[in-house]
């Protein structure tokens, strides 16, 4: 049986800029005009605005479309992005403040269930059998646990997997406390596995 060993972390880092630096030039060609390099550009990050988003909202049925208005508002200053960050990084703190808008928004505007059995409703909408759903569970209880600020360098950095200046840029705060924020979650999600 051939097994395959996880790459090292040199070439996950390799890969990652790599992959930031082809972004970062659909962004600079979609700037200039060519519509394939905008299709190029939405493709490589949209994964990541996904799961950027999906850690910050607390409506999994707002995901699309925050992540939508982040493509949109993206497209919209394009002609504003100089490439002196990574597009990714550039998206990603785009994504933050659509996401922000969304709750400054929906807590102006709550929304009521007219259904009798609102809790069966919502038992009903969440997805079955889908391997890992009850990790993603135990994971997303644990993040719950942290404080905002280090959820977010936290996701940023060990699940995204931005390096530490890039998240400074998307969270707007030095490149040590995203470092202490980090470190002070991996002790408190250590604390709450052991």
């Amino acid at each position: 049986m051939i097994t395959s060993t996880p790459p090292a972390p040199a070439d996950v880092r390799t890969q990652r800029e790599s992959a930031d630096a082809s972004a970062t030039a659909w962004a600079l060609a979609a700037r200039a005009g060519d519509a394939d390099a905008v299709d190029h550009f939405v493709r490589a990050l949209h994964h990541d605005v996904l799961r950027y988003v999906s850690y910050l909202c607390a409506d999994p049925q707002a995901v699309d479309d925050l992540a939508q208005d982040t493509f949109l508002r993206a497209l919209g200053s394009l002609h504003r992005f100089e490439g002196r960050s990574s597009a990714r990084a550039w998206l990603l703190s785009i994504a933050r403040r659509a996401v922000i808008d969304g709750l400054r928004h929906a807590a102006a505007r709550p929304r009521r269930y007219d259904g009798s059995d609102w809790q069966a409703a919502a038992e009903r909408a969440q997805p079955r059998g889908v391997p890992g759903f009850d990790d993603g569970i135990v994971l997303l209880d644990l993040l719950a646990t942290l404080s905002a600020e280090r959820r977010e360098a936290f996701v940023l950095t060990q699940m995204l997997g931005l390096p530490y200046e890039e998240a400074a840029e998307v969270s707007g705060c030095p490149v040590g406390t995203v470092r202490s924020r980090v470190a002070r979650a991996r002790a408190a999600l250590v604390e709450l596995v052991v």
